[in-house]
């Protein structure tokens, strides 16, 4: 019989629901029950939203004139993949294609663009150390996110020189639950350990469930210290800081020590 060190351990997967399932698998397979509770909703910008698509449809146009095509997230990846296929049959030459993290660079090479990534980075400070962003100035840069992300990405590379903008592709909304579904899953017999990857997805639990004692002194996982620092703000007692937002990462910090 295979291992199971998660043996008996209840499990809150708060991934959006298009990213849970192999999560949910892997903890399946350790041994936990897994809930499946998605904290995010990915709503990509749609034709009906006139100025907002005009908008991403003009940066899509003029792919050629950048330097460096930034994606943020694997969802950043996956819809704007979409975009680029639907205006260029063939890649724009001389374009620098960069990934936050190899989820994301993943992503990407599914779609058939070869992305670059730090290895073992994670998030916009890890990238902006990558050496082609050192010197930049007077170069253009493009970042495909969601709407309303992190700046600093964009504030740094602008204090090195560059010109950026951005490609809002989609938002991030607060799924809705009645009071029996947060009942039932998060707190009707308890649980072990809440897989969180991002300080909106922790924001939106509380906002779902509340700040019980009972939720706060939960097992939170985190993939950063920036994150542990918003959760520790909000009332959580017991963090634990993974070594990145992939699910390996996730799950290798949820695992007892051997």
């Amino acid at each position: 019989m295979a291992e199971q060190p998660l043996q008996g351990a209840r499990v809150l997967v708060t991934r959006p629901s298009h990213q849970s399932q192999r999560q949910v698998e892997q903890l399946h397979a350790l041994g936990a029950e897994a809930l499946a509770l998605p904290l995010l909703e990915i709503v990509p910008v749609t034709e009906a939203e006139h100025e907002a698509y005009n908008a991403i449809k003009s940066r899509i146009l003029d792919l050629d004139l950048y330097t460096g095509i930034i994606f943020v997230s694997a969802n950043a990846a996956r819809i704007g993949a979409q975009w680029i296929d639907e205006y260029w049959p063939q890649l724009p030459v001389g374009v620098h294609w960069l990934a936050i993290g190899a989820a994301t660079a993943g992503t990407l090479e599914e779609c058939g663009i070869p992305a670059r990534h730090v290895a073992g980075g994670f998030d916009s400070e890890a990238l902006l150390a990558d050496p082609l962003l050192q010197q930049v100035a007077q170069q253009r840069f493009l970042i495909m996110r969601g709407e309303g992300g992190r700046e600093l990405l964009a504030d740094t590379l602008r204090a090195r020189g560059a010109q950026v903008d951005y490609a809002d592709l989609y938002r991030r909304t607060c799924p809705r639950y009645s009071r029996e579904q947060i009942k039932r899953t998060v707190f009707a017999q308890g649980l072990s350990a809440i897989l969180i990857t991002s300080g909106e997805a922790l924001n939106n639990l509380l906002e779902l469930a509340g700040t019980e004692p009972e939720l706060l002194s939960t097992e939170l996982i985190v993939p950063s210290q920036r994150i542990a620092v918003i959760a520790k703000a909000r009332g959580f007692t017991r963090i634990r800081i993974a070594d990145g937002p992939d699910d390996a990462s996730m799950l290798r910090a949820l695992r007892p020590a051997d």
